[in-house]
């Protein structure tokens, strides 16, 4: 059997990047992050959660592929652009001076080859969506790409991941819809106040070097009351979820299963070991799960 990989700064090492990709494909891999799937799960939650809230029975199995394959691709486009502006920063941190620019396992000039042509694949997947769900896919670019600045200017980063990484809540259902409502803003809002906390978790882990480049985030604001903050934003979260679903018209068993997704959030703050890096990133992808157990809510309200 194949052991398992280890870290190297934020890059697995011997994972199956490591075993089955030549080795001039792996720096490209791990620019898009291929090797760490977290973030294709946070960015596609959202998205699956609003093709859900938007049906009228089952979601549509077709959209949720769609949204899944245009989550990875876009996901990796917009790490790759992130890496591309933050290559001085990454190269004073020691989480992220491996990654494959700081590192010169990718130059800037190929780095930016490969962003265009994952923007290509982009394209192609929003052409197989209606012309309102286009427009409002074409929207979220201008969020994507203005998120690596944030962090030199404000402290609350996490709230601009936060409108850029919930699109989908928008998207998904103009996907399904044509238009947009109160139902997907509300859902929208709660997914923001969802990254506020996830993205504080993962914050924790570069705090003291964030503080020495410069770098601002929620996890250096917040500092010792951040689990204070994390309940707010979990809390927060849930409401508007559940407000959603109200909206939307969902059943009984949305709100029976949400508390569940809200006990996974409680054992996330409770347990949380904030001068702890790999503690604090493994709560941050335990989110995975919060997302499956929101989703499990959604569909079952609207099956009842």
């Amino acid at each position: 059997m194949p052991t398992a990989p280890v870290l190297q700064g934020d890059i697995p090492v011997g994972g199956w990047v490591d075993r089955l990709l030549p080795g001039p494909w792996r720096p490209y891999a791990r620019l898009m992050r291929l090797d760490r799937p977290i973030g294709t799960w946070l960015l596609l939650f959202p998205c699956w959660w609003s093709i859900a809230l938007a049906a009228r029975g089952w979601p549509d199995l077709r959209l949720m592929a769609i949204f899944g394959v245009g989550a990875i691709v876009m996901r990796g486009a917009g790490c790759t652009f992130n890496d591309i502006v933050d290559r001085d920063f990454d190269a004073q941190v020691a989480r992220t001076r491996g990654r494959p620019i700081p590192s010169g396992q990718v130059s800037v000039a190929s780095a930016r080859i490969f962003l265009a042509a994952q923007l290509g694949l982009g394209l192609a997947m929003l052409l197989m969506l209606d012309w309102p769900a286009r427009w409002v896919g074409a929207a979220s670019l201008l969020l994507v790409f203005s998120y690596p600045f944030m962090k030199r200017f404000t402290f609350w980063p996490q709230a601009w991941l936060g409108l850029a990484f919930n699109w989908g809540a928008l998207f998904g259902w103009t996907a399904v819809t044509g238009s947009l409502g109160l139902a997907p803003a509300l859902l929208y809002a709660g997914g923001i106040a969802w990254t506020l906390g996830y993205d504080t978790i993962y914050a924790l882990q570069d705090k003291e070097d964030d503080a020495l480049v410069g770098i601002k985030s929620t996890a250096r604001l917040f500092a010792r009351a951040t689990p204070f903050w994390l309940v707010l934003f979990y809390a927060l979260t849930l409401a508007l979820i559940a407000a959603a679903a109200r909206v939307a018209g969902l059943g009984w068993p949305t709100y029976a299963l949400l508390p569940l997704a809200g006990l996974q959030a409680l054992w996330q703050i409770g347990t949380l070991r904030m001068d702890d890096p790999a503690d604090c990133l493994a709560k941050f992808k335990s989110n995975r799960w919060f997302g499956w157990l929101v989703l499990i809510a959604v569909v079952a309200g609207r099956l009842a």
